[in-house]
């Protein structure tokens, strides 16, 4: 039987992250993968959504290049046959990528499902092995809701509207998270009917309701529908292959048909068949229950990721991974601090934010002032045709950096600066007064600090 220090089962952010670390902290490492390596954000998410994603902006570009003084010689148009190949080879290059790193830092890779036998020992496939340490992080999948069955062809889970190989004329997308928001925004941009259909009373639950409202006037403005505060109550496909969309919303109840309903209502942990019944590990509301160093309650057993509580991206896996890995090798390392979590949503135009909405500052009774810019007067916005968009940053009581939140062009590549200030504690004055390369969408960050009147 083959003995590991430490054994990963799962090959996503958090598992590559976990096996990757604990190899180079010189233990014995195995990786177990019944997929594909990179897990779902690297195939099937994250990474393929935003090749499909740039090629909508390319598509975008050609449209408007006249805009830009730049003739185009016949009509541009989406081929979505090849849109979908270009994704796949991006994950595929990736894949192979990742298949590499785990190679040169001799991590060995058992393929197939695995299972917890008890006192260390895993079986993999047909084989048992053992380890003093195990691993999970199994990540998740797109939940199914009962009134909305997946058929895969008429009812798309995200796993299927990445690979479509034509595109439809119309499209229900229920739910309007990152995932929902993301694929209305491909889809209409390559001239599909969307209509977005939300549950809760904002677009974008989960971001600061200025951003939610400025992101509805967005998708509107590109002509996707969008109806919160609205219940799918039903979908059903008719004979002639037509999704038909029973709702309940503002007006009461209706009917809305499309050619593909994309469900995209949040993930299933992916913990079924691991044996953690019969170990004895502690599930809670579809989550592995873990201490502030991911230990679940069987002694050696330890869980990251969608699996476990806490918001379900790639980033904060990694994170949990590689905190976990230094806390069993005994290597000083700070707990995740879950105050700070960046998160982002690709759509047109971007999102990205960090910290406390205002809600939830108010919520909390935490005094707080805002700092807040416009794109509209930033040169560079102005240059590159984006101007649509801010930057608004929450204080507290002591000008500390509490809450960003970024709508506009490219704003996901500029929150690392506001992420690290809140983690840092800085204040308003010591972000206005670092001096930030101009022209740049990112002096947004120092004018809305310097907007922040010094107390």
């Amino acid at each position: 039987m083959n003995h590991y220090d430490i054994l990963v089962i799962g090959g996503g952010p958090g598992g590559m992250g976990a096996a990757l670390r604990a190899a180079e902290l010189g233990r014995k490492t195995a990786l177990v993968e019944r997929a594909e390596l990179g897990g779902v954000c690297l195939n099937w998410g994250c990474i393929p959504t935003k090749a499909l994603l740039k090629s909508a902006q390319v598509y975008h570009y050609c449209r408007t290049a006249d805009a830009f003084g730049v003739t185009l010689g016949g009509e541009a148009k989406p081929d979505m046959a090849r849109i979908v190949a270009r994704s796949r080879g991006v994950s595929e290059t990736m894949r192979k990528g990742v298949g590499f790193l785990l190679e040169k830092n001799k991590v060995d890779v058992l393929r197939g499902e695995a299972r917890l036998a008890g006192e260390g020992r895993v079986i993999v496939a047909d084989e048992t092995v053992s380890a003093d340490h195990i691993i999970l992080a199994t990540g998740a999948r797109p939940r199914e809701m009962p009134f909305m069955p997946i058929d895969h062809e008429h009812v798309l889970s995200s796993r299927d509207a990445l690979v479509l190989d034509e595109l439809p004329e119309s499209m229900v997308v229920v739910g309007s998270g990152a995932i929902g928001c993301e694929f209305a925004s491909f889809y209409a941009a390559l001239g599909v009917r969307v209509t977005v259909v939300e549950y809760l009373p904002q677009l974008m639950p989960l971001e600061d309701e200025e951003v939610a409202r400025t992101m509805e006037r967005a998708f509107r403005k590109q002509r996707i529908a969008v109806m919160t505060s609205t219940t799918v109550k039903s979908v059903t496909v008719d004979g002639e292959g037509r999704c038909r969309v029973r709702i309940e919303g503002k007006k009461g109840e209706e009917e809305l048909t499309a050619d593909k309903v994309l469900s995209a209502v949040g993930i299933k942990s992916n913990i079924e068949g691991l044996g953690l019944e019969e170990l004895g590990v502690r599930v809670e509301r579809d989550k592995i229950a873990v201490d502030e160093h991911y230990r679940t309650n069987v002694e050696g057993v330890y869980a990251v990721g969608d699996i476990v509580p806490g918001p379900a991206l790639a980033h904060v896996a990694s994170a949990e991974a590689l905190h976990c890995v230094e806390h069993i090798c005994g290597v000083e390392s700070d707990p995740v601090d879950y105050s700070v979590i960046p998160s982002c949503v690709f759509t047109s135009p971007e999102v990205a934010s960090v910290g406390l909405t205002e809600r939830e500052a108010l919520t909390r009774e935490i005094p707080y002032t805002v700092g807040r810019y416009s794109f509209m007067a930033s040169g560079k916005a102005a240059a590159a045709g984006e101007r649509d968009g801010f930057v608004k940053l929450l204080f507290d009581a002591d000008r500390k950096l509490i809450g960003a939140h970024l709508v506009g062009a490219s704003v996901t590549e500029m929150l690392a600066e506001p992420a690290l200030a809140c983690r840092l504690g800085a204040t308003a004055r010591q972000i206005a007064r670092t001096i930030h390369a101009h022209p740049t969408m990112n002096e947004g960050v120092m004018e809305a600090a310097a907007a922040v009147p010094e107390r």
